[in-house]
Order: C-alpha cells, then structure tokens, then sequence
C-alpha cells in the first residue's frame, strides 16, 4: 500500500490500495483479495526503481508492503514483531522489551532482523517458509507476544483495545501478521517534516541507537559506510511449527 501526501506531508494522507488510474504499463500489479468485503485490488508490486521513482513522483512518500510475495500473495513468508511504545513509553522501555524478543527468538532458533519503525517504535522480521496463511502466521506471532509478555512482565501490555493498555507499556502488535495489515517497508521515509527513515540496524546497535537521528539526510551516509545490514535475511529462514504449538496450547 502507498500512502501519498498530494499537498506536502503537513496536509491529508491518502491511502492509496489500487494502482491509481494512468499508471505506465511497465509497472508492474498484484492481485490482493479482502474477503470481508468479497473485494479486491491490484496493488503495486515493486520489481525496479523505476517503480519506486514512479510512485514518489505521484506523491507517495510511505512504502507499506504486504508480508507476502507477488508470487503467492495467500502465503506469508515475513512474520513481523512490532513493538509499539504507549504515549507515555519511552524509547528505552523499547530497548529493554528488544531484548527479551532477541533472547525468545535465539531460544526458538529464529533469526530477527532489527529496524527502527520511522517513530517510537522498532520493528523486527523473521524470515519464514511460505507454508501457512495469514491466520496461522497471526496465531503464531501471538503465541510469541504471549511468551515476550511473560518474560517482561509489567513492561508489556497485550490487552487488545488501545485506551485499555497502560499508557507507560509497549504493545507487541501481532495483529501486524493479518491479512492486509502493513507497517512501512525498510528504508521508507515517513510522512512527517522530520523526514525520518525506517532504518534497519544490528541488534548490537539498539542500545544506542536514537531514530530521530535517522533521515533522508543521514542515512544515506550510513547504507554507503555498512551497506544493507539485513543483508542475509533471505538466507535464514524459520519454521513456525513450534510457536503454533505455542498457540495450541494457549489458544486465546
């Protein structure tokens, strides 16, 4: 999904699903279905810059992709841990439940890939076999915010209506991994003045790391001096046999 700014990212976002009308023939569509409304959409499928070079010049400044290829939409192969602080959390409190994900993650054999959310948040992928759909991989992704939570304790709150969670936790949002929900791609810009970056990272940056200082006028800088540092991610992939187990036994 683009999200487009047409009068500047101080202005009104437009969600943008379906390829908007007048689109080159070269770029290239997917055909994505929401079966709750017995719809669908043919969504930009990225294949080469120029697609990214089209979509910035029809005011796209927010690259949200599906967790899924354009080969086989029906079948995730990224499960998505998002992290996302309350009001009054800070980014420290991140860090810290950051930590708890990295060591369920090494105790399950799976391989995160780290990347600042473009605010407050921080965001990590698992690659994965591209054998279950979006509800497995959901149920999979709770499982393992249920386990986080324990570890973590107060620090984590997974009560699921936003004005009931404690305003000084952070929210695993497994509901990241359903169907048609997106979060930004790595090294999309967000819509704000700040011109902030999703950036990916080491895991041994975290506990240094500030987001605020990632931008369109940094990061560059930073790709060129370490390349891409989730390069190899194609390479380690997870089964989530073990976490649907998980799930098995705590069904909620």
């Amino acid at each position: 999904m683009l999200h487009r700014f047409p009068t500047g990212v101080t202005g009104e976002k437009v969600h943008q699903k379906r390829l908007p009308h007048g689109a080159p023939d070269w770029v290239r569509t997917v055909r994505v279905h929401f079966p709750r409304w017995n719809r669908h959409a043919d969504e930009l499928c990225v294949t080469h810059v120029a697609d990214v070079v089209w979509a910035v010049q029809m005011s796209t400044v927010e690259f949200h992709p599906w967790n899924s290829r354009c080969t086989d939409v029906e079948q995730p192969d990224e499960w998505r841990i998002d992290l996302d602080p309350m009001p009054q959390a800070s980014f420290a409190d991140v860090r810290r439940v950051a930590g708890v994900v990295q060591e369920v993650l090494d105790g399950i054999g799976a391989v995160g890939w780290p990347k600042t959310s473009g605010g407050k948040g921080l965001h990590v992928y698992v690659r994965i076999e591209p054998h279950w759909g979006f509800t497995d991989v959901r149920r999979a992704a709770h499982a393992f915010a249920v386990e986080v939570a324990r570890r973590a304790g107060d620090l984590v709150d997974l009560t699921w209506w936003r004005k009931d969670r404690d305003p000084k936790s952070i929210f695993v949002d497994y509901n990241q991994n359903a169907r048609d929900h997106t979060i930004r791609s790595a090294y999309s810009v967000r819509g704000v003045p700040e011109a902030v970056v999703s950036t990916p990272v080491r895991w041994d940056e975290i506990a240094d790391v500030d987001p605020r200082e990632f931008t369109i006028a940094t990061v560059p800088a930073r790709f060129a001096e370490l390349g891409d540092v989730h390069t190899g991610i194609d390479d380690a992939v997870f089964l989530l046999d073990e976490l649907l187990e998980w799930a098995d036994r705590d069904p909620r």
